[in-house]
This record gives C-alpha cells, structure tokens and sequence, in this order.
C-alpha cells in the first residue's frame, strides 16, 4: 500500500539510437524549443535547465529558477518529461525554503 505509485508516470524516455546506425555526418539541428520550454541536456549528467536561446551552435539552458547559464550542444538535448519538471521545480522550492536561494 504504501510506497507503490497508483499512477505511474505515463511518459517513457525517449529509446537510444541504436549502435548499428551509422551517424550521420552532418547532421541537421533539431528546431529549438521555445524560451523557458524544461529541457534535459544528456551531455551533462540529464541536467534539466530552462531553454534561453542559440548562441552560435549550442544552445544556452539555465538552471530552473535562474542561475549561471551553461551552453549544450543540440543533439544531446531532449525535453523534460513531466516527472523531471516536477523534480527540478521542486528541488528549487526546497532550497528556497532552507535559504540557499532567493
């Protein structure tokens, strides 16, 4: 009873591509989200940052809530599933509450 999740979260992270393909040796840019859209950057340890803009090949992405923006190079980035939204936001709330941020 307790400790189960009733309602699992629906979303599934995205497959990885499969090691047989060959990559593709320029490949096309995905279309950037729109700003402040939650993304994950994967070259980064699944960081979720908020989408700032393109700064030249990479994209900016900032932490949730603000903070010192890093740049991720577009393939490695993904959007947020709902679960990893909740996480962040609520890992910001909770450090607002102890003090460590404004």
């Amino acid at each position: 009873m307790y400790g189960g999740n009733v309602c699992p979260d629906a979303q599934e992270p995205p497959d990885p591509p499969d090691p047989a393909l060959k990559p593709d040796p320029d490949p096309e840019p995905p279309e950037p989200p729109a700003l402040g859209v939650l993304v994950v950057d994967t070259g980064r340890g699944d960081r979720v940052g908020e989408f700032r803009g393109v700064a030249g090949p990479y994209w900016s992405l900032r932490p949730v809530g603000g903070g010192t923006e890093w740049e991720a190079e577009p393939h490695r980035v993904r959007l947020a599933l709902l679960i990893e939204q909740l996480r962040a936001r609520t890992a910001r709330l909770n450090a607002r509450s102890r003090g460590e941020v404004l």
